[in-house]
């Protein structure tokens, strides 16, 4: 797959207010640029001893919109926690991406170990991030990757939790990123509010205000209010979300029950709609071997809204 059509990256797989600062006219580039914000130290590319590019590394000529928190989900969630192994897990990952995905460079542009070690993926990440205005384009978020900076976590948090090391890490870089591009903290986002995947993992994925209120904090800032999200269907689930899932796909013309149970009939017609919408059948795939082909997520919800119907009302009563 192409790198402008992939979505997934795996490598196998006591400031001022909101409002107040609002009042004064300052905007929030203002806030976070006033704010004392610690520089994290990244390894670069070369200090972990990447492999060239194979291609021209493309600079967006603007800042990146949004802040996306991701999973490696490989090599799991492993007790190592040295520098020597964050610098292997980069290596790998680039491997991967660039020989079995065909990419030209590591998909994200950071990634945090679980021994809290930050390295650069893509080249020239850390470089244009420094100078916070333009941004290195990567391949992480399906048809976003031009707005998206990408920030890959070792490990797999559909179940468990990260360990304190990498979770104080990442509070750092994003705090970093968001001070340098003048992000707020309410465009920290999941790799699933715009693909249907898993990742960042259910867990980690659920800490994710939490992630906003901490880099907030060391910002300087209050939050916004947190928005309604779309809900991730995938085989196994069953209840009232499914149902609508499949009354909605039904009246679209897929060939799905209306049962609630979300089986092998409701994968293979989420997939056709998928498919037939243009969304890339393995957009999400964490590993070569993990499927997640016929998940319902954010980018296919808005695709079912009926006539008549709005994004934001069918968000909110599928968050009823």
């Amino acid at each position: 797959m192409t790198e402008s059509g992939m979505g997934r990256r795996s490598f196998f797989k006591g400031g001022l207010t909101v409002t107040a600062v609002g009042a004064l006219g300052l905007g929030w580039a203002g806030r976070a640029a006033a704010a004392a914000v610690p520089t994290p130290r990244i390894y670069s590319t070369s200090e972990w001893n990447a492999r060239p590019a194979s291609g021209a590394i493309t600079v967006e000529n603007h800042k990146p919109t949004y802040i996306v928190v991701h999973h490696t989900v490989d090599p799991g969630n492993s007790s190592e926690t040295s520098l020597e192994h964050a610098f292997k897990i980069s290596r790998d990952i680039q491997n991967f991406h660039m020989d079995t995905r065909g990419w030209i460079d590591t998909g994200q542009q950071f990634t945090n170990s679980r021994g809290g070690h930050v390295t650069e993926g893509r080249h020239r990440s850390l470089e244009i991030l420094r100078g916070g205005k333009q941004h290195v384009q990567g391949a992480n978020v399906g048809n976003h990757n031009s707005e998206c900076l990408g920030i890959e976590n070792e490990g797999l948090y559909s179940k468990e939790d990260v360990p304190p090391a990498l979770w104080n890490s990442l509070v750092n870089l994003v705090a970093y990123i968001a001070h340098q591009y003048g992000i707020a903290p309410a465009m920290i986002k999941g790799h699933r509010d715009f693909n249907s995947t898993e990742c960042p993992g259910t867990v980690l994925y659920n800490r994710l205000p939490e992630l906003r209120t901490a880099v907030g904090k060391v910002l300087g800032s209050a939050v916004e209010r947190e928005e309604p999200t779309w809900p991730l269907l995938k085989p196994g689930d069953s209840g009232r979300n499914v149902l609508r899932a499949q009354r909605l796909l039904r009246a679209k013309g897929a060939d799905v029950p209306a049962d609630g149970v979300f089986g092998a009939s409701t994968k293979d017609g989420v997939a056709a709609f998928a498919a037939q919408h243009g969304l890339s059948r393995d957009i999400c795939a964490a590993t070569a071997a993990t499927d997640e082909t016929g998940f319902l997520g954010s980018d296919v919800w808005p695709l079912l809204v009926p006539p008549g119907g709005s994004v934001s009302a069918l968000r909110a009563d599928l968050s009823a």
